[in-house]
């Protein structure tokens, strides 16, 4: 017990210091799930050690929140949340940071009007617009992290007795987040450095295009003039470093959103409004979503996708080497903070202003004028592999590796 305490002690250390990188007079702002009550605290108390003025937590619950699907008036969902969306930006706008710590189950909503579902994504989506534009333009810091639920961990580990699978799931936690080791922190500056020599490499090529290769994909996705590889570390209005997700092994630009043609297939499972996608493909003409197919939630699936105009395209390429730590642990996870960790993956909707030279100052019609893609929506979703390749192509229309038979060429 001692041990695990130290762990999560060391857990909560690492995102205050390292994944908002509180500043002294700062306020901090954490949404999680009742669940998550003891990381949660551990959190605020290491962020008031480290001089912050206010730690705000907003809480949920898994069980009153499937209670509001099954019971609330139809019209509820279609009402904005305002008031949230409006406490959200005057809070990021006075300088807060944001942590955001995820514990739901992955099936929370299966089951449940698909309609409510749909009516709830949009509205939220239009109402966090504005909010979404600051984050994705890095004018505050934040962090998503995770701690288990009991639904989770039941989900993630079927096969162990009920009592071991929570304990299990922080394990595995704490792996991908480098707690078990010696120096946390360090251990952390050490990889950021990694990923950022390979974004520095592409940022060197300037490919005009990827094509990526793989059992069920062919795809080739144009890269806009001027396009930005980004790793783990980002910097916020202020000047001030941060790591946006824990864990993390991607490096990742924005996509010329009409430019992305051919068919995809999904590698992982997609938890999605609290339900599940798995076995898609999708096929693109000059960027737009033409088709899609799916073993499991099609429907899910073609809502998504008809969120708005922007959901119809991409707007994020990750690479992600198939011999990273999470991926070599053989846990699926059903979250999409670490399954997309696990494998390379794109994002449908809206694109990270910063992944654009100058894209930050840009206005999102100056954004959509450069070829990056708005929406009220983003969701990752996993299509790496063991048999993938992936060429850069220069614009000469020379082809090199870089990916290959699932990791990195270079």
């Amino acid at each position: 017990m001692l041990e695990f305490q130290q762990q999560l002690s060391s857990y909560a250390e690492l995102v205050v210091k390292i994944g908002v990188n509180i500043q002294k007079g700062q306020t901090l702002v954490i949404n999680g799930t009742i669940e998550a009550a003891e990381l949660i605290r551990i959190i605020a108390k290491n962020a008031y050690e480290a001089g912050a003025f206010m730690v705000k937590v907003n809480w949920t619950d898994d069980t009153v929140s499937r209670l509001r699907y099954e019971l609330a008036a139809d019209e509820s969902f279609l009402e904005e949340p305002k008031w949230y969306a409006g406490e959200m930006l005057e809070l990021v706008e006075k300088g807060a940071a944001v942590i955001s710590v995820v514990s739901s189950d992955p099936d929370l909503l299966k089951g449940v009007s698909q309609e409510r579902i749909v009516n709830h994504q949009k509205t939220y989506g239009k109402a966090m617009a504005k909010y979404r534009q600051y984050l994705q333009s890095d004018k505050f810091s934040w962090c998503v992290v995770a701690a288990p639920s009991k639904n989770w961990a039941a989900k993630v580990f079927p096969g162990l007795p009920e009592e071991e699978q929570v304990a299990k799931l922080w394990e595995a936690i704490f792996k991908t987040v480098r707690v078990d080791q010696e120096n946390p922190v360090k251990a952390w500056e050490e990889h950021v450095s990694r990923l950022n020599q390979k974004s520095d490499y592409l940022n060197a090529k300037k490919y005009k295009k990827l094509h990526y290769l793989a059992p069920g994909t062919d795809l080739t996705i144009e890269l806009p003039e001027g396009h930005i590889w980004v790793a783990a570390d980002s910097i916020d209005e202020r000047g001030n470093a941060f790591v946006a997700n824990m864990p993390t092994e991607e490096v990742f630009t924005a996509p010329f959103a009409g430019g992305v043609n051919g068919k995809v297939s999904s590698t992982k499972p997609l938890s999605y409004g609290g339900q599940l996608i798995d076995g898609f493909t999708l096929t693109f003409e000059n960027g737009r979503i033409i088709d899609c197919t799916a073993a499991q939630g099609e429907a899910t699936l073609k809502d998504l996708i008809n969120m708005d105009e922007g959901s119809h395209y991409l707007g994020e390429v990750a690479l992600v080497p198939h011999a990273s730590p999470i991926s070599e642990s053989n846990i699926l996870y059903y979250n999409t903070l670490f399954d997309e960790n696990a494998s390379n993956h794109l994002a449908i909707g809206s694109a990270y202003a910063f992944c654009l030279q100058d894209g930050k100052k840009m206005s999102q019609d100056e954004l959509k004028a450069q070829g990056l893609n708005t929406s009220i929506t983003h969701v990752d979703f996993m299509i790496g592999s063991a048999e993938m390749d992936i060429y850069g192509v220069t614009a000469e229309g020379n082809r090199e590796p870089v990916f290959h038979k699932g990791n990195w060429a270079f």
